[in-house]
C-alpha cells in the first residue's frame, strides 16, 4: 500500500510538493528539474548538476541551495532521467550567469550515458561543462564490468564540491579535486526486506530468517579500499533506506562509530538518518569519507539545503558523551537498626524481581487486551534494575530510606504509567518510616502513598473529562447556532 493518487504522477506531484514546501527551490518548466530559485546569486560560479532516478529521496533534489548543488534532474522511480531534461537544466545554469556547470554523477550505466549526451550536446553549444562520477560501492571484492555503483557517499560530494563552489572556485579546480575526494569514500549497506516500486511488485524476497548482506566485514570491505590506519579521520553516515524506525538507526550508529574506534579511527562527524533512500527498503548503510583539516572545514561550510543535517562541528571521538550527575545529598543516620532484617529484605526483593521477570511474557499478553502490551516489559526493566542494585548496594536499615531509594530505581529505569505510579506511591511513603515502622507508622505509610496515586490520577482524569466537556459544549453550540440560522 501507497499514499499515491497516481502511478505516473507520483513523482511530478513528489516534486512539486518539496517545491511549494521549500522557497528557495523552483521547477523548470516542462521538465523534472529543480533548480535554486536565486540562480542570480550564482552569477560567475560554478553550477552543480546532479540527479537520477526518483524512489531516493531526499536525494537529489533535497540538497539544491547555497554550499550544495544548483539543480537536479529527476527520472522515474529508478529510472535515469532523459538527456533532454539534463541538457535543458544545464543550459539555463550556463544562461544564467555560472562560470561553468558541474555534473555530479553516480555509477550507474542509464545516468552515465543519459547525462553524458547531455554534457556533449552542451559543449557544442559553447557550454564549459564537465561530469565527475561517483563509485563509492564497496559490496564487491572485485567491482563487475560496470563498476561500482554510486550511492550515498555522493551526497559527500554534493557538499565538499558546493563548498568549493560557494568559494568561487574554477570548474577544473573542482573536477580534479572530486576525482581524488571519491577515492577517500566508501560505502556497504544491508537489507532485511525489499521496496517496490509502485504500481509493481517488490523487486526480491526473502526468506525468514534471511537478509540481503552488503555489510560483510568494514574492515575488510571499507578499511582496505581507503587504506585507513590508525589516527586517519573520518566522517560517518549512517543512512537509513527508507523502513527503518529512528530508534534503530540510532543504534546502528552506536555500533558503527564503537567498530570505528576499535580500530583506532578517529570519527570526526556522523551523519544519522535518512539521505538516500530506496523507498521502503527495511536496510540501512553505512558511507565512510576519509577526510583532513581542509576537506573537513569544506564539509562544515554552511549550506542552506533543506535536507542537509544541523551537524555539530565538535570531533564526536575523543569527546566526552557523559555528564557527572548531582550529587545525591547524604542520607541521613539511621534512627533505628534493622540487623538481621536486612537479609529478609534482600530475599524479598530478589523474589520479587524473579517473578516479575518469569511472568513477564504473560504480563504483555494481559497488557494486549487493553494497552501497549508492555506492562511485562516495563516491570522486567525494574526488575533487572533493582537486582543489579542489590548486587552493588548495602541495603539501607532505616525502610524511609529504602523506600526513596526504590522510588529512584523506580523513577530511572522503568518508565510508563506503572512507573510513575509505582515512584509517586514510594516516594509519598518513605518520609513516614523514617522515625520508626510499627504498625501505625506503615499505616499512615500506606494511606500517603495510595493517596498520592489517587490525586495524580484523578487529576489526568479531570484534564480530560473537562477536555472531553469542553469539546461536546462546542458541538452543542454548533449545532444551536445550525437550528438558530434555520
Amino acid at each position: 500500500m501507497k499514499l499515491l493518487n497516481s502511478v505516473e504522477k507520483c513523482v511530478d506531484e513528489a516534486l512539486e510538493g518539496l517545491v511549494r514546501s521549500n522557497g528557495g527551490l523552483a521547477l523548470l518548466r516542462g521538465h523534472r528539474v529543480v533548480l535554486r530559485s536565486d540562480l542570480e546569486s550564482i552569477k560567475g560560479k560554478v553550477a552543480l548538476l546532479s540527479g537520477g532516478g526518483s524512489g531516493h529521496e531526499p536525494a537529489h533534489a533535497g540538497y539544491i541551495g547555497v554550499g550544495m548543488l544548483s539543480g537536479a534532474v529527476a527520472g522515474a522511480v529508478f529510472a535515469s532521467p532523459p538527456p533532454g531534461s539534463v541538457l535543458a537544466a544545464i543550459l539555463t545554469l550556463w544562461k544564467g550567469g555560472a562560470s561553468g556547470v558541474l555534473l555530479i554523477v553516480k555509477n550507474y550505466t542509464g545516468d552515465r550515458l543519459n547525462f553524458g549526451i547531455a554534457v556533449e550536446q552542451a559543449r557544442t553549444q559553447g557550454v564549459h561543462v564537465d561530469m565527475v562520477i561517483v563509485a563509492d560501492d564497496c559490496a564487491f571484492a572485485q567491482p563487475s564490468k560496470a563498476g561500482r555503483r554510486g550511492l550515498c557517499g555522493t551526497v559527500f560530494i554534493h557538499k565538499i564540491a558546493g563548498a568549493l563552489a560557494e568559494k568561487g572556485c574554477p570548474l577544473d579546480e573542482i573536477v580534479a579535486r572530486m576525482n581524488e575526494a571519491t577515492k577517500n569514500i566508501g560505502t556497504l549497506g544491508v537489507s532485511l526486506s525489499p521496496c517496490s516500486v509502485p504500481g509493481c511488485l517488490p523487486s526480491f524476497q526473502l526468506p525468514p530468517g534471511e537478509m540481503e548482506l552488503g555489510l560483510v566485514r568494514l574492515h575488510e570491505c571499507v578499511f582496505k579500499p581507503l587504506f585507513l590506519l590508525t589516527g586517519d579521520k573520518v566522517v560517518l553516515c549512517v543512512n537509513n533506506l527508507g523502513a527503518l524506525s529512528c530508534l534503530e538507526i540510532a543504534v546502528v550508529s552506536k555500533v558503527a562509530i564503537h567498530c570505528l574506534e576499535e580500530r583506532g579511527v578517529l570519527v570526526v562527524r556522523v551523519m544519522s538518518g535518512s539521505f538516500m533512500t530506496s523507498l521502503e527498503m527495511g536496510g540501512m548503510s553505512l558511507s565512510l569519507m576519509k577526510v583532513d583539516e581542509e576537506m573537513l572545514r569544506l564539509f562544515d561550510a554552511k549550506t542552506t539545503a533543506p535536507a542537509w543535517p544541523n551537524l555539530s562541528t565538535a570531533s564526536v571521538s575523543g569527546r566526552n558523551m557523559f555528564m557527572k550527575p548531582e550529587e545525591k545529598p547524604a542520607a541521613a543516620s539511621d534512627n533505628y537498626n534493622e540487623g538481621s532484617l536486612s537479609s529478609v529484605i534482600r530475599l524479598v526483593l530478589e523474589s520479587v524481581c524473579k517473578i516479575l521477570l518469569e511472568h513477564q511474557e504473560e504480563l504483555n499478553a494481559l497488557d494486549r487486551a487493553a494497552g501497549d502490551g508492555d506492562c511485562g516489559s516495563t516491570h522486567a526493566l525494574v526488575a533487572n534494575a533493582i537486582q543489579e542494585w542489590l548486587h552493588t548496594s548495602r541495603i539501607p536499615g532505616n525502610f524511609g530510606q529504602l523506600l526513596a531509594e526504590l522510588a529512584l530505581l523506580v523513577q530511572q529505569s522503568m518508565g510508563g504509567s506503572s512507573g510513575a505510579l509505582y515512584c509517586l506511591f514510594l516516594s509519598a511513603a518513605a518520609p513516614h518510616l523514617k522515625q520508626n515502622c510499627d504498625g501505625a507508622a506503615w499505616a499512615k505509610a500506606l494511606h500517603a502513598g495510595t493517596e498520592a496515586m489517587k490525586r495524580s490520577v484523578t487529576q489526568v482524569l479531570a484534564e480530560h473529562f473537562q477536555s472531553e466537556l469542553f469539546s461536546f459544549i462546542l458541538e452543542c453550540n454548533c449545532k444551536l447556532n445550525d437550528v438558530y440560522k434555520v
